[in-house]
C-alpha cells in the first residue's frame, strides 16, 4: 500500500500567522521546520498502520518549503512548481493524505482562509462553494484514490467531514480569527498527528473517493474587478459577468487548470 501525502503549510501544527509561510518574512525558516516536522510525524503514523511506501509532495507556494535533510529518509519528496498533473506520482498511490490545509476564503473564524489565492473571492463545484480540501480530493477522485485524512484547524477538519464524512480529520490548532489561533503543545500535535495517520491507513479501504456529480463545473469570482482575461483571448470558459466565469470538464484536473491559469 502506498500513500501520497500532500503537504501544505497554513494549517501545519505551530503556525498561526503570515509570517510562518511566507518566504519574505523572518519567520518563514521556523514556519519550514515546523512543516518538516508535521511531515514526518504523518509519516512514521503511514509507516506504523501498514503502508509500504510513502510519496510526499511540497505544495505550497513554490513547492520548496519542505527541509530535505530534516526529512524521514524513507521517503521520497516531490519540490518544485509549474508542474503539471497538480499530484506527480498519485497515480502510483492508493491513498491521498492532506495535511496542513485551511478553510475555504471567508469562513467565520479560520486560520489563514483562502482558496488558492486573496485573488479568488469563491470558487463553485457544480454551484456548492468549495475550499482546496474539495478541489484536492476531486483532483484524487479523478483517479479512484481516496483522500484519507486532512489535518489543519478545527475549520478545515469539519470543511473536510462535509465533503468526504468518512475522512479522517486532525485537528491541531482551533482557529480564532484570520492570524489567531489556539495552538496544542507540540509533542501532542505530532503524537495526534502520527496516531490519526495509522488509522487513516488502516482504515483507508473504508473511505471512499469525494463524489462529484459529472461533468463537472467550476465557477470563480474574482475579488477584483476587470481581473479575468478577456472573453475572445479564452473561448474555453464562460464568462458571467466581469468577476466571475466558470468551466465544464470530465475532470477536477483539468477544470483547476483551465480555470485558475
Amino acid at each position: 500500500m502506498k500513500v501520497y501525502i500532500f503537504a501544505d503549510m497554513e494549517g501545519i501544527s505551530g503556525i498561526s500567522a503570515y509570517e510562518f509561510v511566507d518566504i519574505q518574512t523572518a519567520r518563514y525558516a521556523q514556519g519550514c521546520r515546523y512543516l518538516t516536522a508535521d511531515v514526518n510525524a504523518c509519516v512514521r503514523g503511514c509507516f506504523a498502520g501498514g503502508a509500504e511506501q510513502v510519496l510526499v509532495r511540497d505544495g505550497h507556494w513554490n513547492g520548496r518549503n519542505i527541509l530535505w535533510d530534516e526529512l524521514d529518509a524513507r521517503v521520497e519528496l516531490i519540490q518544485g512548481n509549474g508542474v503539471q498533473p497538480r499530484m506527480p506520482g498519485l497515480d502510483e498511490c492508493d491513498a491521498l493524505i492532506l495535511l496542513g490545509y485551511h478553510a475555504m476564503i471567508g469562513t467565520q473564524q479560520a486560520l489563514l482562509h483562502h482558496t488558492f489565492t486573496t485573488e479568488f473571492q469563491h470558487i463553485w463545484l457544480n454551484g456548492r462553494p468549495i475550499g482546496e480540501f474539495g478541489l484536492d480530493a476531486g483532483v484524487a477522485a479523478d483517479r479512484g484514490i481516496p483522500t484519507i485524512l486532512v489535518t489543519g484547524d478545527d475549520n478545515a477538519c469539519a470543511e473536510a467531514l462535509e465533503w468526504v464524512p468518512q475522512v479522517v480529520t486532525c485537528q491541531v490548532k482551533t482557529g480564532l480569527a484570520t492570524e489567531a489561533a489556539r495552538l496544542l503543545p507540540m509533542e501532542t500535535a505530532h503524537r495526534l498527528i502520527e496516531e490519526k495517520a495509522a488509522e487513516a491507513v488502516q482504515k483507508y479501504r473504508e473511505i471512499p473517493p469525494l463524489a462529484i456529480e459529472r461533468p463537472l463545473t467550476l465557477r470563480k469570482e474574482m475579488s477584483a474587478w476587470n481581473a479575468l482575461p478577456t472573453p475572445i483571448s479564452r473561448p474555453d470558459l464562460r464568462f458571467i459577468d466581469q468577476r466571475t466565469c466558470e468551466v465544464t470538464t470530465d475532470t477536477m484536473e483539468e477544470a483547476i487548470y483551465r480555470l485558475m491559469t
